[in-house]
């Protein structure tokens, strides 16, 4: 007899590929499985103006609904960009089953038509609209280019590349708008995800811009004590990817960060050793704390544990609570 998988996934194109790929890998590695996709509009995705704190940052907007459903027994499991999952806060009875093999964590500049990288790098960004929704990217925006305009920007990949294209300025909470955008900050693998690769006008380098704390890494939920679900799920776990998840999620962990606050974390693995380099930035660029540390690839917690106490010694649980008032 078959068995059946439901996994909950947001609508977006960008999300619909990614649970696409995961049923692909499940039914490729166990035969007789029968996995359907559940749809869910979210409520980040149901209100694309408002910023995201007042939905309970990424988690409420994006993830709570789906992982209700897991918690009910709706679904099996839930889909969720490991990025957009609250590390300072756990899920009573929820567990990550597995997560795919990473794609490129890196975030990536598109411009619009008649924009150039070499004249927002001469000017500065004096003039410039850079769109970004990310505190993290919004940061790291004004320390590459000092005098640019960042402008409050939502919506799915495709779309916000959409309303890029075609000028359109972005509704804001109360009411009013900004933009329109001369530029977009988003993830690569995003653009990837739906097609978009070739807008990326420049690949922005990890040390240049340190990415999100699990940027790139698809994670798949499911219930604690769902042990058939969990076998099933191990099937197609990535070590190194899950591990690397582990390390960067405690540093979030660590320092309590929340959507609001300017946190990055990004690890490598060579052979039986992890590094990880995290960095917390004040919301105006000016400020950052960095810390890095190498150690064993199999202790990725203590790892993580151990860089989010070097930034807690540097300062960095001042720099997170004045973005709390912001």
């Amino acid at each position: 007899m078959a068995t059946r998988l439901k996994i909950g996934t947001r609508k977006s194109a960008m999300a619909l590929a990614q649970t696409e790929e995961i049923a692909r890998r499940l039914t490729a590695a166990v035969p007789g499985l029968d996995v359907e996709i559940v749809k869910f509009d979210t409520t980040g995705d149901l209100d694309q103006t408002s910023k995201l704190l007042p939905h309970g940052g990424k988690g409420g907007a994006f993830v709570a609904q789906i992982r209700a459903a897991v918690l009910s027994g709706e679904l099996q499991a839930a889909m969720h960009s490991l990025k957009d999952m609250p590390g300072n806060e756990d899920t009573p009875g929820l567990v990550i089953g597995a997560t795919l093999s990473r794609d490129p964590p890196t975030d990536a500049l598109v411009l619009r038509d008649g924009v150039t990288l070499q004249a927002l790098r001469q000017s500065g960004g004096k003039g410039f609209k850079i769109g970004t929704n990310a505190v993290r990217r919004a940061a790291y925006a004004r320390r590459l280019f000092p005098d640019v305009e960042v402008i409050h920007f939502r919506g799915a990949a495709d779309t916000r590349v959409r309303k890029l294209d075609n000028g359109e300025k972005q509704r804001l909470p109360d009411g009013g708008t900004v933009g329109p955008a001369d530029a977009l900050i988003m993830a690569r693998s995003g653009l990837d995800r739906v097609g978009l690769a070739g807008r990326i006008g420049y690949e922005f380098t990890a040390a240049e811009m340190l990415p999100a704390a699990g940027q790139g890494i698809v994670a798949v939920e499911c219930a604690a004590q769902d042990w058939q679900t969990r076998k099933i799920l191990s099937s197609i776990d990535d070590p190194a990817a899950h591990a690397s998840a582990d390390a960067e999620r405690e540093v979030l962990w660590v320092l309590n960060g929340h959507c609001n606050s300017p946190v990055a974390g990004f690890s490598t693995i060579a052979g039986d050793r992890m590094s990880l380099t995290a960095s917390v930035l004040d919301l105006s660029g000016n400020t950052i704390i960095e810390a890095s540390r190498e150690g064993p690839a199999n202790r990725p917690r203590e790892l993580g544990r151990a860089v989010g106490l070097d930034l807690l010694m540097k300062g960095a649980a001042e720099i997170i609570e004045r973005s709390r008032l912001r």
